[in-house]
């Protein structure tokens, strides 16, 4: 099979039936000719949080696959993963598909619900640790937020379900609609704790919360919708005892932006790993 150098490039939203809505990607299905260089080229020319590239195809509905944002590359992306399994479903039908990534494998199932394609991704072993003082501190100074601004029923934590996140919850909605952060000093403490995104909380409800996710370290302000920083989030629930052992979630993202998505998150009882469901839809 030969390779030209201009692949299809394929654009996708996650977490939104509505092209206007959820969170952009760029999907590549035959990246095997491709080096980093060039996935790289193709990611910052779309601009959009990440791209997806299927670097290889390993058997039945299992594939290789990277993710890059326009300034590196990222071990997992939900949104751009649930983005290439649509377009893998509409392509080749819904079904079973797995994943080989960066941060381990992560098997997705495509279904029909109603007449629309729902994608769910089953999340690596995730983990949640302690928040050091001094790092909180500089990142309520990076966000411009009081530590009053914090709800003291969600303590903040670095959640990791793929990629880590520093989970920080504001006390209201409004303090959450005011997003105006120091994006170098932002960054800056993200690359010096490795973190993927701020996971930045409203809880609405005992199942419904509001997030927003700051991206600095990915040349982007805010991601619009966030599936891994959901599967952390999920895993942090679960680990603080906010949620039941086995609990549906549904994380509202990107109204803030214009561009309204919903996440679903499930907990499964006696299952560590955390799934998370969308729908998306080509963009034009």
């Amino acid at each position: 099979m030969t390779h030209d150098h201009r692949p299809e490039v394929l654009r996708y939203t996650a977490f939104s039936a509505d092209p206007a809505g959820g969170n952009p990607a760029g999907v590549v299905l035959d990246a095997a000719g491709l080096d980093e260089e060039r996935m790289l080229a193709i990611a910052a020319e779309l601009g959009y949080s990440e791209s997806a590239f299927l670097t290889e195809r390993t058997g039945e509905g299992a594939y290789t696959i990277r993710y890059f944002s326009p300034k590196a590359e990222v071990p997992f992306c939900g949104h751009a993963t649930v983005a290439t399994a649509l377009a893998l479903a509409e392509r080749d039908g819904p079904g079973a598909l797995e994943f080989t990534t960066p941060a381990g494998l992560v098997p997705v199932s495509v279904a029909q619900e109603a007449g629309t394609l729902v994608a769910t991704l089953t999340s690596v072993a995730p983990h949640v640790e302690e928040t050091a003082e001094a790092d909180l501190t500089e990142a309520l100074a990076a966000l411009n937020w009081a530590a009053a601004d914090l709800d003291p029923a969600l303590p903040p934590r670095i959640a990791y379900a793929g990629a880590r996140h520093l989970v920080l919850a504001a006390a209201t909605r409004e303090r959450l609609a005011e997003l105006d952060y120091d994006f170098a000093r932002l960054e800056a403490l993200m690359r010096r704790l490795d973190l993927t995104t701020l996971q930045l909380v409203w809880r609405e409800g005992p199942e419904v919360f509001h997030v927003r996710d700051p991206f600095p370290v990915g040349g982007v302000v805010e991601d619009p919708a966030t599936g891994a920083a959901a599967a952390a989030f999920g895993a942090y629930a679960r680990e603080l005892g906010l949620v039941p052992a086995a609990a549906v979630l549904t994380l509202h993202q990107g109204a803030d932006m214009g561009r309204p998505g919903t996440l679903t998150v499930e907990l499964r009882a006696g299952d560590a790993r955390i799934r998370v469901s969308g729908t998306g839809t080509r963009i034009g």
